[in-house]
């Protein structure tokens, strides 16, 4: 094995993601430097089916990997024998999508005699930022919120975390998709409840906020999905028409401005000058524009990644291996996938 500790010249970190529905491998130097990020998405195949199908997700998983690697290698002009070590994501996703990345990160991991670093999904979304943002460092409040999480993180320092945090049903994006799917607009959801937003009157329609007990930073979207649903059920059973971009702006709005105020006050309470958003609702832009109103008011710094790094891709899966790596932490090649692995968790 290459000497882990031998961090005077340039790191070379393969990365794969696996973890739902895109197959995407990246190429890093350095942790922050991405000389390439591939993704094949395969939106387009479960778009008939109104969501992510795992059994079809891991087919054509095993279909792309290969290529993708391939893909991802030439664009970053480097060789197998260039790399320094493998980072995959182990968990938390789909079982079966989850093993394909594992199986392809460690038959090249003992083939080349490098190192295989297992990644946790949810720090990959935090680390996106470290990539778009190269002055960026801990401590902030992290905001992470996508289609399976909902997480308020406080970040002290590379891979230490405190969760403040999470839902308690269903996640952010996850109420989306469904209210989407009521609407019937196309998968995925949350880009097209976004779009609708911004000709619809997010006054329209009071939709509950769950706020919660006083004190709770968690979340609970799974009241206000119902409260959406028996509205259109109400409406249609009356005969009304439905104004969809009025619906789907008072939802986003009863969403978005939970998630704002708990990030807020989270680093008002904890003295931080920085919040990060990540995840693939980062991408909301009435998010974005509620919580830059908010964190401006009140003297603190907001980032947040580009769209592409905010959906699932390996170049945020590599810049977490990159700060294990140097740290000497190092998975063996019994690794396996652990489909509902907690933020802080190792195996």
């Amino acid at each position: 094995m290459k000497n882990i500790n031998n961090t005077t010249e340039d790191v070379i970190t393969l990365a794969i993601e696996t973890s739902c529905d895109e197959t995407s491998v990246s190429v890093l130097k350095n942790g922050r430097t991405v000389l390439s990020n591939i993704i094949s998405s395969q939106i387009e195949q479960h778009r008939k089916f109104g969501g992510v199908v795992p059994e079809v997700a891991s087919r054509k998983h095993i279909e792309n990997i290969n290529q993708v690697i391939e893909e991802a290698l030439k664009e970053a002009e480097t060789t197998f024998e260039e790399i320094t070590h493998v980072a995959v994501t182990y968990g938390p996703g789909l079982v079966g999508a989850l093993l394909v990345g594992l199986s392809a990160a460690k038959a090249i991991a003992f083939s080349k005699e490098v190192p295989l670093v297992g990644v946790n999904h949810i720090e990959g979304h935090i680390y996106a930022n470290f990539i778009e943002h190269k002055e960026l460092e801990p401590p902030f409040i992290a905001l992470i919120v996508s289609g399976g999480h909902s997480h308020l993180i406080y970040m002290k320092d590379y891979g230490e975390y405190e969760v403040l945090g999470r839902t308690r049903d269903d996640a952010a994006g996850e109420a989306f998709d469904k209210v989407a799917r009521a609407l019937g607009l196309s998968y995925p959801g949350g880009p097209e409840i976004d779009r609708l937003s911004k000709i619809g009157n997010s006054d329209a329609i009071p939709f509950p906020k769950a706020y919660l007990e006083e004190g709770s930073y968690d979340f609970s979207f799974s009241g206000l999905k119902s409260a959406v649903l028996n509205y259109l059920n109400s409406e249609k059973m009356k005969g009304n028409p439905i104004n969809e971009a009025d619906v789907a702006a008072s939802f986003q709005q009863a969403v978005i401005e939970v998630l704002a105020e708990k990030t807020l006050q989270c680093g008002i309470e904890k003295g931080v000058n920085q919040i990060v958003l990540a995840g693939g609702v980062a991408a909301n832009s009435g998010l974005r524009q509620l919580l830059s109103k908010k964190c401006q008011e009140n003297g603190i710094d907001l980032k947040y990644p580009s769209n592409k790094l905010c959906t699932d891709n390996a170049a945020m899966i590599g810049c977490v291996g990159y700060y294990d790596y140097i740290r000497g932490l190092k998975s063996n090649l019994y690794l396996n996938a652990v489909p509902n692995l907690k933020l802080g968790q190792r195996f």
